[in-house]
């Protein structure tokens, strides 16, 4: 069955690594968007029934209890099996926990980056790895089990010692679920603008090398391994059953519908995306619908998964140049009837599906 993903795109501070179409805005600019929103998913014609639900931003953990629970009884509830609420450290509060709990809230997603203070400090956070600590028991306290830890791998000033760091208390807290990111250059963050032009604000001079960066998400990848917690996506760790219901069905093409600022969806056939300005929303909620290619996305989206993917006999021939291509540099594995990525080629995953989307 299908998902559902939700945009909350406002924050207490822009972070300087942050791409998403989130920030900083005025009380009245929320209000109007918390209206616009609850407006645009009550309006939707709801033929079916969702089996994840998806809040994202932004911190939708500041939102009002009341938006969030006229949303939650907006959508269908019947077949949900998975609702997820991204959530900021230093915004779980018991009150909202218990609050979350009641509203059927079984997944929390803690955007904690990293352990190490100076490394927060440097990108504009306020939370330290003591808070993490409390608020994940306050979680636990109210009954949610089911958390995830993202990490960022590249952070200014990060040194193997201070990633160990982050990874020693991803021991300590032991969540069933855990995301490493790879730090994204490019010009859509004030810190990866900052690299391109050559400047030195909010700690640029600092962003450890690609080969560096790399090491720190093989070491993750080794000892996550060792806790139990497996890599099933680039990105994505987990226990055995705690893998991203709502975020598999990106990878396996499964339909999703998103509502808010900069959110997609796809039905199977067609992909569209709401406008990524609060400004545009306002105007026009809905987006332009395109065309989905599914030889080319089976590849870079499928591949993604630690399992790979298994190509139908014309995928076999309509790929066999890029197949070949990185079965013979060792950064693809075939395996019988299935492909997959190999422990190299995940590095270079993004060269290996460009092949693939040119092909």
């Amino acid at each position: 069955m299908a998902g559902v993903y939700i945009s909350y795109p406002f924050c207490r501070q822009k972070c300087t690594f942050c791409n998403f179409a989130s920030g900083v805005f005025s009380a009245e600019a929320r209000r109007r968007y918390e209206q616009a929103l609850l407006n645009e998913v009550r309006g939707y014609r709801w033929d079916w029934q969702p089996e994840t639900l998806y809040f994202g931003g932004g911190t939708p953990s500041l939102m009002p209890f009341e938006l969030l629970r006229d949303l939650l009884g907006a959508v269908p509830r019947e077949q949900l099996r998975e609702t997820t609420l991204e959530c900021a450290p230093g915004t779980v509060t018991a009150e909202a926990a218990e609050f979350w709990t009641a509203c059927g809230i079984n997944r929390v997603s803690l955007g904690v980056q990293s352990f190490v203070t100076t490394e927060l400090r440097a990108t504009g956070r306020h939370h330290d790895a003591e808070i993490v600590d409390q608020e994940i028991g306050i979680l636990r306290n109210a009954g949610i089990e089911n958390i995830n830890i993202d990490l960022i791998a590249g952070l200014p000033g990060q040194t193997n010692d201070s990633w160990r760091c982050s990874l020693d208390w991803i021991e300590r807290l032991a969540p069933p679920h855990v995301s490493v990111y790879i730090f994204e250059v490019d010009e859509d963050s004030r810190l990866g603008e900052e690299i391109l032009r050559g400047g030195a604000r909010y700690g640029a001079g600092a962003v450890p090398s690609e080969d560096l960066t790399a090491e720190f998400y093989e070491t993750a990848v080794d000892r996550l391994a060792a806790l139990g917690i497996v890599r099933y996506e680039i990105s994505n760790f987990a226990r055995d059953g705690f893998e991203s219901r709502h975020n598999l069905k990106y990878w396996r093409l499964e339909p999703y519908i998103g509502f808010g600022v900069d959110a997609h969806s796809f039905d199977g056939g067609h992909r569209w995306s709401n406008p990524d300005t609060l400004a545009a929303y306002f105007e026009r909620p809905g987006g332009m619908r395109s065309a989905a290619e599914h030889g080319q996305e089976r590849f870079f989206v499928g591949l993604r998964m630690m399992r790979g993917i298994e190509p139908t006999r014309d995928e076999w021939s309509r790929f066999a140049q890029p197949i070949e291509k990185w079965l013979h540099a060792g950064m693809l594995e075939r395996d019988d009837t299935r492909l997959r990525l190999s422990r190299h080629g995940v590095l270079v995953s993004n060269e290996i599906f460009q092949d693939f989307i040119d092909a």
